[in-house]
């Protein structure tokens, strides 16, 4: 897929979804969104959708499963997603598309393929929208008690809502500073954490390996609770995708999604990784505030930092509210890209002053609709909702992996000057990549708090290809 020469639509102009059926739709489509991200956006995008809530209280639970073992579950599941964003990277590089994976499975296996990846994702990001809310209001309604909840995510989905109904570039200076913030955090973290375990940190003794040995030793609880750690590890790395849709509206495509993805790989291994060692070297893995508070509110306060719990707090908020800014953005750029190809109703596809301002405001709104849910069905829409897209991601890698291990041979055909970067490996790495994510799907079914999941997320995919086919063969029968 080309980009066009078309210039953006000047302010106040509005263009409507263009007919679906080929690679310049969604180029022509990409063309009408303005091109106001820098490379900074990009680079601290790719940085804010690693460092996640998932991380800084997700984590809690698979080290009380895992023990100390939960280091090597992080470092399977990343090098995992280091190969997945090597491949996105790669066919993101070649032809950079708002509608990035669902884009280029359009290409590689066809329409339904399309339709079924990015459609799938859509409806992660907006619930994902209205978890968030809630999480980040929770804390503030810790802060100002008898303060409703509702309320606050309601402030928080307006003000995102704004955010993103205005220029990319405000979206790209709010997750700019957001990322910068927990990249700065995280850094202390790691800082303060490295200096404890040397024995250098005023206060502290170094800690040696006692609690990597002790309490049961590296895998306390055996292969099971390694493998309840690893699935837990997988998830907690969602959200690296943004950036390859944010990329189609960065000043530069090609090489800000090609950086992008490159330094996001060591940054990976970073935060997660060494994250994951520096708290099960510092704090016993059983320790009941790593699962009940979290594991860096633990880690603190094991070392005696005052005011840990409410520093822990500010971050986690911070956090939420990114992924908040970042998936009603993702969600409408997915959207817009969906239309613009056919693949859903074209007024969803508007796009004015350079901004799919109705894909940004349903978006916003199916999330707080996820929200209103859980005051109102909490017991069974709501829980069955969560289950539907417990397994997505894991669904969307299974499609950039097949895309790629087609795309590939096509483009050192075709444009083998388009390949600025590359997957490792190939095809090797992509088969391996490949046979580990049929791996976790078979780990899922054999864990009950992981089955319901996978079969809810299961019935998701197939009602939407079942979907997408139809409307192929529909268009087909048209067409001919």
């Amino acid at each position: 897929m080309s980009r066009t020469s078309a210039s953006p639509p000047t302010a106040g102009s509005e263009v409507s979804a263009v007919p679906a059926g080929s690679d310049v739709s969604a180029a022509e489509a990409d063309s009408a969104l303005t091109h106001g991200l820098k490379q900074r956006h990009l680079s601290m995008i790719a940085l804010g959708g690693v460092i996640g809530a998932g991380l800084f209280v997700g984590s809690g639970a698979g080290i009380a499963s895992a023990g100390p073992s939960i280091v090597i579950a992080y470092a399977i599941s990343g090098l995992l997603v280091m190969f997945v964003m090597r491949m996105l990277g790669e066919m993101s590089a070649a032809n950079p598309a708002s509608g990035s994976f669902s884009v280029h499975a359009e290409r590689a296996i066809g329409p339904w393929a399309g339709f079924t990846a990015g459609w799938a994702f859509w409806v992660l990001l907006c619930v994902a929208v209205g978890l968030e809310g809630i999480g980040a209001a929770k804390i503030v309604t810790g802060w100002l008690p008898g303060t409703p909840e509702w309320a606050w995510v309601a402030l928080f989905m307006a003000v995102f809502l704004g955010t993103n109904l205005a220029a990319v570039k405000n979206f790209g200076e709010f997750e700019f500073w957001f990322a910068s913030l927990k990249v700065a955090a995280i850094t202390l973290f790691l800082v303060l954490g490295v200096l404890a375990i040397l024995g250098v940190l005023p206060g502290t003794d170094a800690p040696g390996g006692a609690n990597l040995r002790g309490d049961g030793g590296f895998l306390p609880n055996g292969s099971n609770g390694f493998i309840i750690g690893l699935l837990a590890s997988v998830f907690a790395y969602g959200g690296l995708e943004t950036v390859t849709i944010a990329a189609a509206e960065s000043e530069n495509p090609v090489r800000g999604v090609a950086k992008a993805v490159r330094t996001a790989m060591w940054r990976i291994a970073l935060f997660y990784v060494g994250s994951m060692a520096v708290i099960v070297t510092l704090v016993p893995w059983d320790d009941p505030k790593v699962a009940t508070v979290g594991p860096f509110y633990a880690t603190l306060d094991h070392l005696g930092i005052s005011g840990a719990a409410e520093i822990m707090n500010v971050v986690i908020l911070i956090a939420l509210l990114s992924a908040m800014n970042a998936n009603i953005y993702g969600a409408s750029r997915m959207t817009c890209s969906l239309v613009a190809r056919g693949q859903g109703p074209k007024r969803l596809g508007r796009v004015s002053s350079g901004v799919p301002r109705t894909a940004v405001l349903v978006s916003s709104v199916f999330g707080f609709l996820c929200v209103l849910l859980s005051y109102w069905r909490p017991d069974d829409v709501f829980p069955w909702l969560l289950n539907m897209i417990g397994a997505v991601i894991l669904v969307v890698w299974i499609f950039i992996a097949v895309s790629q291990l087609l795309l590939r041979r096509r483009l050192e055909r075709e444009a083998p000057e388009k390949l600025v970067v590359r997957m490792w490996l190939f095809p090797v790495g992509t088969l391996v990549a490949l046979a580990a994510m049929a791996g976790i799907f078979l780990l899922m079914l054999r864990e009950p708090d992981t089955r319901d999941q996978l079969l809810a997320t299961g019935a998701l995919t197939v009602v939407l290809a079942v979907i997408g086919v139809v409307r192929q063969r529909r268009a087909a029968a048209v067409k001919n």
